[in-house]
């Protein structure tokens, strides 16, 4: 396959602006650049889905710049339904110096910030050297625009096409930079870049779409979701991130293989073919896990994912650290105190039952673990001298609840 034929075989092609663009894509020498605004401090998995073809590219010969937009990011590109809400300044400045850092641990490439050429510019400016190149026809025709004219879009909103075309013209310019790659949402940005740039110099430049990360109803992988898999370990832990890849939907395991790995076609294929026909032996979730953790986290970090996963798989909670346990239990519901505690106390505190009266039957029967250890003694006190780290306390009632005991 030509790299252009493994893009699409990946899936990762949606739309593109010119036949041309095949040939080149495969020639490679291409400088192109891959952008994202700084609204949150960390990257997520959507992000790491686009920011992947970078390293498609640059391993095909291209050049990558990558942009986090100081600038856009203060302003906020149109979302289907409603405004984003506006952060300040510091917020978006203290975003950028985080994802900035990120970008550059993850794939090593040059990270550009579009407020450094946009800062400056007045308003008339503005107008006379780029509004003027802006047909509001042609933007009314873009289909996110669209998308907002009955629920109203504001001029803030409306400009952001004009910004992001400014920064492919800038790059243009300066860094000559002739590709922009971005997700399918942002095709109208892109074109408009495109125009932008042939109106003002008379060159040629090109760009290309990918599908968006998605669940099988269709809803992406984001921050605006609620659903956002982190980047940063201490958002998304390494184990957290495993379960998420290891509990991922059958129907998309594959699709997630060829956008978020490197493997080739004939072990996508092979792995493929492993979940049709043995399903439960999770082939190609386990697969997917180990190559995207061990990509952002490293090799230890997907091992003790791994260790993790089994030793509570298999209620060997003892055996863990308080750092393992800390990435098990995080988002488990938890509790603070400040003293020891008899069990039964502590159990109807957490809310593992509802009376002492209940909790005794709990511990009577069996069924309360305390780190991993069955307690039947009422009197039994949580302390934490016992605790993991002298920190933490983990409680299992029955098989599969947990509540966790912070001690400060």
């Amino acid at each position: 396959m030509t790299f252009y034929d493994e893009l699409v075989w990946r899936g990762l092609i949606k739309d593109v602006s010119s036949e041309d663009l095949k040939d080149k894509l495969n020639a490679g020498g291409m400088t192109f650049y891959i952008g994202t605004d700084p609204t949150g401090d960390s990257l997520h998995i959507g992000h790491f889905s686009s920011f992947l073809m970078s390293k498609r590219l640059k391993d095909a010969g291209h050049h990558p710049i990558l942009l986090v937009g100081g600038a856009t990011g203060q302003i906020g590109d149109p979302k289907p339904t409603t405004e984003r809400p506006m952060i300040t300044k510091e917020q978006v400045q203290h975003n950028f110096d985080c994802l900035k850092k990120q970008a550059e641990d993850l794939f090593g490439f040059e990270v550009v910030n579009n407020l450094d050429w946009s800062k400056d510019l007045n308003f008339i400016d503005w107008l006379r050297d780029y509004g003027k190149y802006f047909n509001i026809n042609y933007m009314l025709s873009k289909d996110i625009i669209k998308r907002r004219l009955d629920e109203g879009i504001t001029f803030t909103e409306f400009s952001y096409m004009i910004m992001q075309a400014m920064d492919f013209y800038y790059l243009h310019e300066n860094k000559g930079c002739n590709l922009q790659v971005a997700g399918q949402d942002q095709w109208g940005n892109i074109t408009a870049g495109i125009e932008l740039i042939r109106k003002k110099t008379g060159d040629e430049a090109y760009g290309f779409t990918m599908p968006l990360l998605t669940k099988s109803d269709g809803t992406k992988f984001g921050k605006s979701e609620g659903n956002a898999i982190w980047l940063d370990r201490e958002k998304t832990s390494p184990y957290e991130m495993y379960q998420f890849f290891i509990n991922s939907e059958d129907s998309k395991v594959i699709d997630y293989l060829k956008y978020l790995t490197f493997l080739s076609k004939e072990e996508i294929e092979a792995l493929e073919e492993s979940n049709k026909n043995e399903p439960h032996l999770r082939k190609a979730h386990k697969a997917l896990a180990k190559e995207v953790i061990t990509f952002i986290h490293g090799a230890d970090a997907y091992e003790e994912a791994v260790s993790i996963s089994e030793k509570l798989f298999s209620g060997d909670i003892k055996s863990m650290t308080y750092e393992q346990v800390k990435q098990c239990f995080n988002g488990v519901p938890s509790i603070d105190v400040t003293e020891d505690e008899q069990i039964l106390n502590v159990l109807v505190k957490a809310g593992a039952a509802s009376s002492n009266r209940e909790a005794r039957q709990f511990v009577k029967g069996g069924s309360v673990l305390v780190n991993g250890e069955k307690v039947t003694d009422e009197k039994f006190v949580v302390s934490k001298d016992n605790a993991f780290g002298g920190k933490v306390t983990v409680i299992r009632r029955g098989k599969k609840k947990y509540f966790v005991i912070n001690h400060i």
